[in-house]
């Protein structure tokens, strides 16, 4: 259950990050190789755009944090 905690906390932190910062890798490298168009169609205020990599950036950097934490649980190295 923490681990999932983890993963939110960091999908949320790295999601908001991208919103302010939209270039933050890998999201907009992930956005340019799958030959989608850029649009700046606004959902929610935000461009369709910057949303879809601030997802791509949530997911990406979520799993990462979540295996370094679940590696060091595993070591006991944390609780």
């Amino acid at each position: 259950m923490k681990g999932a905690i983890v993963f939110v906390v960091a999908f949320i932190i790295f999601l908001a990050a991208t919103l302010a910062y939209p270039e933050l890798p890998p999201g907009k490298q992930i956005y340019d190789l799958l030959g989608v168009e850029e649009t700046t169609e606004p959902v929610l205020g935000i461009s369709v755009t910057t949303l879809v990599c601030a997802i791509f950036n949530g997911v990406i950097y979520g799993i990462i944090i979540w295996l370094i934490f679940t590696g060091l649980r595993r070591a006991e190295i944390i609780g």
